[in-house]
């Protein structure tokens, strides 16, 4: 079980219901994110996704300042060329891990999402926000460009020119300017940040877990081009429709009552 397990930058809660709160646990910087963080959360999502007790999962940063500010400067100031690159490789695929995980991720984000923090949270499925966090994207201030894969998320999120912007400026985006732009799905007070996200967790949760599964691959696979994207759809359509779960689903429809998912 992921509740097992121990880590030195993460705690990690969860419920009978399934529901895993994961916090990233570096208050003092701001939740940055270090070599150890990166590897945690690797670990941390290869195991959730064997775990049968974890249905879903809410990131989340210690604090009420950021949910992630950054990575941790330092790491960066012996990168080279190749350095560089492998640096950047570990960061996308340890966040392409989570975005494709067929379990809902939301982020609650409690704070600063900067850099590498708005890079995390753009790579879960769902965002929430509190009032006061800031998102952005400052890498040009230290001469660089994101390269956790916030210059190919951000733009599939917010659009093009939306994202461009918030790249060549470095400047932040506050919570209610986020929500305007679809950044994030909803925007709360930071003492109902985290009911509300278990709030939308428990709606979730609640659905076909399969049909939960298929249909975060079937969305992002959305950024293919439109054929390969519809072959897909219709592929996990039909094992969709092989499911006990769709039998039970249809048959409590007609008969007028909830149904009992099984996740078979």
């Amino acid at each position: 079980m992921a509740s097992d397990y121990q880590f030195n930058t993460l705690d990690i809660s969860t419920d009978s219901n399934g529901l895993a709160v994961v916090t990233i646990n570096r208050p003092k910087s701001l939740n940055a994110l270090n070599a150890e963080v990166i590897t945690e959360l690797d670990t941390l999502f290869a195991s959730i996704e064997e775990d049968e007790d974890v249905a879903g999962i809410i990131l989340t940063g210690a604090g009420d300042k950021a949910f992630v500010a950054g990575a941790d400067i330092r790491q960066f100031t012996a990168l080279d060329a190749e350095s560089g690159q492998a640096f950047a490789r570990r960061g996308q695929a340890v966040f392409t891990q989570i975005e494709q995980l067929r379990k809902p991720v939301i982020a609650a984000v409690n704070g600063f999402a900067l850099g590498g923090g708005c890079e995390l949270a753009l790579a879960c499925h769902l965002r929430f926000a509190s009032s006061n966090a800031q998102f952005g994207q400052p890498e040009v201030n230290l001469g660089i460009l994101p390269g956790y894969g916030g210059s190919q998320r951000l733009p599939r999120i917010v659009g093009k020119g939306l994202a461009m912007e918030m790249i060549l400026t470095g400047e932040m985006v506050g919570a209610a300017r986020a929500y305007e732009i679809g950044l994030v799905n909803r925007v709360s007070s930071p003492e109902s940040l985290l009911d509300e996200a278990r709030a939308m967790m428990s709606t979730i949760l609640s659905k076909a877990p399969l049909a939960i599964g298929y249909s975060i691959e079937a969305v992002n696979c959305s950024d293919r081009p439109m054929k390969e994207g519809m072959q897909r759809e219709a592929s996990l359509f039909g094992m969709a429709c092989s499911t006990d779960d769709f039998t039970e689903g249809a048959s409590a429809f007609l008969e007028k009552r909830a149904p009992v998912f099984k996740g078979t």
